[in-house]
């Protein structure tokens, strides 16, 4: 008999969705330990550092992530294509987070961060940014019943910018995010371009 443990049961993905000509797109809940060197890994990389966890140790990012899996405002998902880790994705509250302080919450908005996983051997992927964007878009706002995404890109992350535009979301002002430096959490300012997609655009008719 073998000494081995159960293995973990498989997480139910929140949302799952198949996008034509890209594939299968589950969102599965983070696990801060099980997720933790995969989302480091990709937060580590010179392109990421507008994710602000450069320099971080693996032990950091599962602490981090664990704070947010506490909250009831702020929820994290790892973004699966075709069962293949592809992306993160953060979920959050606006009313509750800094961004709250330089726009007018609207009821039904939710905010969003995603962060994708970088290249293969294969280069850069034509499409998987509209195709990821597509299925977040259809959780967050079919799936989670909102009005409207805020994201706030910073300014100098010109690329995220351009690939929310593309998508439909349509552009609102340059802002200045206050720092936070509480004991669980440290955000530096952060100079943002607010971005907004609203569900009649995402979804017409």
């Amino acid at each position: 008999m073998s000494d081995r443990p159960p293995p973990a049961p498989a997480r139910e993905p929140v949302h799952e969705q198949h996008v034509d000509g890209f594939g299968t797109v589950r969102l599965l809940r983070l696990d801060p330990h099980a997720d933790a060197e995969v989302v480091h890994a990709w937060a580590s990389e010179e392109r990421a550092s507008f994710w602000g966890m450069n320099g971080l140790s693996v032990e950091q990012v599962t602490e981090i992530y664990a704070h947010l899996d506490t909250l009831d405002t702020h929820h994290a998902f790892l973004v699966t294509k075709d069962d293949d880790p592809v992306a993160l994705l953060q979920t959050y509250e606006p009313e509750a987070d800094r961004v709250s302080e330089v726009y007018e919450v609207r009821p039904g908005d939710i905010g969003v961060h995603l962060l994708l996983a970088p290249a293969g051997a294969d280069g850069p992927r034509t499409g998987w940014s509209a195709a990821l964007l597509t299925a977040v878009a259809g959780y967050v706002l079919r799936g989670l019943d909102r009005q409207r995404v805020v994201v706030d890109p910073d300014v100098r992350n010109e690329k995220a910018v351009a690939r929310f535009l593309r998508q439909g979301f349509e552009a609102g002002e340059r802002v200045v995010l206050p720092e936070i430096d509480m004991p669980d959490v440290h955000l530096p300012e952060k100079h943002a371009q607010l971005a907004f997609l609203r569900r009649e655009v995402a979804f017409p008719g």
